[in-house]
C-alpha cells in the first residue's frame, strides 16, 4: 500500500504543476524503454548482466537463437550437423551483413570465438568455451567447431553475438553487429540509443533510458514518457497503473527461478531433515499472493514447465508447519519450550537493500519462527551482498537464476568441482550421484537419453534440497498503447521488438477496444 500512496501523491503533484515528471520526454518516433540500471558492457564477449544482454539481442546476431522452449533455432547458421562425435559443422547464411554493410562470413565467426578463447582478451565467457579445441573456417560459409571431448551442450555457446573480424583486437569495446539495430549513442549511466538499419522495417529507433527509482518508472509510464518496462515495476505500482492509468499491463508465464540458497558446509544446513523442515515451513502461496501481486508460480526446480527437459514428477513441499516441526525433532533439534519464545537454533539470512527483498526476508523470518527457527535478516548493498554469496559467506540467501537454456546448467550449479570461481556451486554442495549424473548429462548426445538423465537429476535435487525452490516469476510487461506486436518471451527477452511497430493512433484508443490499444497486440 505504501507504494500506491506515494505514486498517487506524485501524480497529484505532477498534475498540479502541469509539467512532466521526466527530465527527458519522447524524441520523434522512438520507442522509449525504461531500465533499472545502465548496461555494464555492450560488447557481447563481455556482457553478462540482463540489461546488456537484452540490448545485444537487438544489435548482434549469433549462430543460433533460442525460442520460447529453450530450443536452438538457426540464425546466422542456416544449418548444423555432427561430423563425428568431436566435430560440429555450421553452414552459414549468405545474406547476412554487419550494420556497416560488410558481409558476415566464417572468418568473422572464427575471429569472434578465438578472441574469447584468448586469455589476453579476458572475456568472462572464456570458461563457457572450455570444451572447444579449435574453430575452423575452411571457406566463407562453413565453420567447424572441434571439441576436446563429446559435449552435448555445445549449442549453448552458439548464442554469442558475432563481431567483425577487423575489430576483435580493437582496444575499444565492439558495438558493431549484424542485428536489425545499430548503437547510435551511449550516454553512460543515462541512456543507450539504437537506430534501425536502413533495410529494417519496424520501429525506427529505440531509447533505453535508465530510471533507477520504481515509482518514477511508474509515473513515466503513466504520463507517456516511457513506452515499455518489463519486470521492473513493483506489484503495488502495477496494480495502481492497472486501475488509474491507460497503459497496458500484461502478465505471462516466466522462467526466472527464485530460490533459497543454502550453505551445505554449515553443520545445521548439512542435515537433510533441516533443509526439508525449512522447505515445509515456507508458505509460497501467501508470499506470491501478498508480496508479488500473484505474479509468480510455485516452483519445483530450476527448469520451468515450458522447458523441453522439465520433469513434473518430483518431490514437493506444500506448506505444512506441523510436518516441519516433526522433521526438526527427527533431526535432533527439539523445541526447548514448546510454543514458547525460545528457538531450536538460529540462522542468518542475507539479502539486498531493495525494499521488496527485505519484505521477503521478513516474511520468511515469521514463517520459520512459527516452527522454532530463529532467522536473522541482514540486508546489504548489492555489491557486498553478491560478493558474500560468491565467496560462500552465508547460511541462507535468496536470488534468481535467469535465462537458463540447456540443462547442463546443473553441472555448474551442483557438481562438487564447480564451487566459485570455477562455477556456481555457491553452497559447496557435494553428492557423488549428482556428480555422476551431471557429468553423464553433458557427455550424452542422444536427446531422449539426455532428457531421462535430467529428469533423474531433477528428482534427486528435489529430494535432497541443495537449494529450496520458491517460484518462477511471471513476466510483467507494462507498455503504452502505441506499441503493437510486442510478444513477451518467458526469459524476458526483448527480441520481439524487432517485429513490433508503433501506432500513434493507438494512444487514443479506449481500453475496451483492445487489450493494448492496437490491432495485432495480444
Amino acid at each position: 500500500m505504501r507504494y500506491r500512496r506515494v505514486l498517487a501523491l506524485c501524480v497529484g503533484i505532477c498534475a498540479a504543476v502541469s509539467i512532466g515528471c521526466s527530465h527527458s520526454g519522447r524524441s520523434g518516433d522512438a520507442l522509449v524503454v525504461g531500465i533499472e540500471a545502465a548496461p555494464t558492457d555492450l560488447d557481447p564477449r563481455f556482457a553478462t548482466d540482463a540489461v546488456s544482454t537484452r540490448i545485444d539481442e537487438l544489435v548482434f546476431r549469433s549462430l543460433t537463437r533460442v525460442d520460447e522452449r529453450h530450443q536452438h533455432l538457426p540464425d546466422v547458421a542456416a544449418d548444423w550437423r555432427l561430423e563425428g562425435p568431436l566435430v560440429v559443422r555450421f553452414d552459414l547464411r549468405r545474406d547476412v551483413t554487419f550494420s556497416d554493410g560488410t558481409p558476415l562470413t566464417a572468418a568473422d565467426v572464427r575471429a569472434t570465438y578465438e578472441s574469447i578463447l584468448d586469455p589476453q582478451i579476458a572475456s568472462p565467457k572464456r570458461e563457457t568455451l572450455a570444451f572447444l579445441e579449435s574453430v575452423e573456417a575452411p571457406d566463407e560459409h562453413t565453420v567447424r567447431f572441434r571439441l576436446k571431448a563429446p559435449f552435448a551442450a555445445f549449442l549453448e555457446a552458439t548464442t554469442i553475438g558475432i563481431l567483425p573480424r577487423s575489430l576483435v583486437r580493437s582496444a575499444e569495446r565492439v558495438v558493431i553487429g549484424a542485428g536489425p539495430y545499430r548503437v547510435a549513442a551511449v550516454d553512460r549511466d543515462h541512456e543507450v540509443r539504437l537506430a534501425a538499419r536502413a533495410d529494417h522495417r519496424g520501429i525506427a529507433a529505440i531509447r533505453f533510458r535508465v530510471v533507477p527509482d520504481d515509482t518514477v518508472r511508474a509515473l513515466e509510464l503513466d504520463n507517456g514518457t516511457l513506452d515499455l518496462v518489463e519486470n521492473a515495476v513493483e506489484p503495488d505500482n502495477v496494480q495502481w497503473l492497472e486501475t488509474h492509468s491507460r497503459v497496458c499491463v500484461r502478465r505471462t508465464a516466466g522462467t526466472s527461478f527464485q530460490y533459497l540458497g543454502l550453505n551445505a558446509s554449515d553443520p545445521l544446513l548439512a542435515q537433510r531433515e533441516v533443509r526439508r523442515a525449512i522447505a515445509l515451513a515456507i508458505d509460497r502461496d501467501s508470499l506470491i499472493r501478498d508480496l508479488l501481486g500473484a505474479a509468480a508460480r510455485p516452483a519445483t526446480g530450476v527448469l520451468s514447465p515450458e522447458h523441453w527437459a522439465y520433469e513434473a514428477d518430483v518431490p514437493t513441499y506444500p506448506y505444512d508447519p506441523a510436518a516441519a516441526k516433526r522433521a526438526l525433532d527427527a533431526a535432533g533439534h527439539p523445541d526447548p519450550d514448546g510454543d514458547g519464545p525460545r528457538v531450536r537454533f538460529r540462522l542468518s539470512y542475507k539479502t539486498s537493500t531493495l525494499d521488496s527483498r527485505r519484505r521477503i526476508g521478513e516474511a520468511l523470518q515469521a514463517m520459520l519462527a512459527a516452527v522454532g527457527i530463529g532467522l536473522d535478516v541482514r540486508s546489504f548493498e548489492w555489491a557486498t551482498f553478491y560478493g558474500d554469496v560468491r565467496r560462500g559467506n552465508f547460511q541462507l540467501y535468496s536470488l534468481a537464476w535467469i535465462g537458463v537454456n540447456d540443462p547442463d546448467f546443473y553441472f555448474s550449479l551442483l557438481h562438487s568441482t564447480m564451487t566459485p570461481p570455477a562455477g556456481n556451486n555457491r553452497g559447496h554442495y557435494a553428492d557423488r550421484e549428482i556428480d555422476r549424473l551431471t557429468t553423464l548429462g553433458r557427455e550424452t548426445l542422444d536427446p531422449l537419453r539426455r532428457q531421462q538423465i535430467y529428469a533423474e537429476i531433477q528428482r534427486r535435487t528435489a529430494a535432497e534440497l541443495p537449494f529450496i525452490p520458491l517460484w518462477w516469476t511471471d513476466n510483467v510487461v507494462v507498455q503504452s498503447q502505441r506499441l503493437c506486436g510486442f510478444v513477451p518471451y518467458p526469459d524476458g527477452s526483448l527480441v520481439s521488438l524487432t517485429t513490433a511497430w508503433l501506432d500513434e493512433g493507438g494512444r487514443a484508443t479506449a481500453h475496451a477496444a483492445s487489450p493494448c490499444g492496437c490491432a495485432g497486440a495480444s
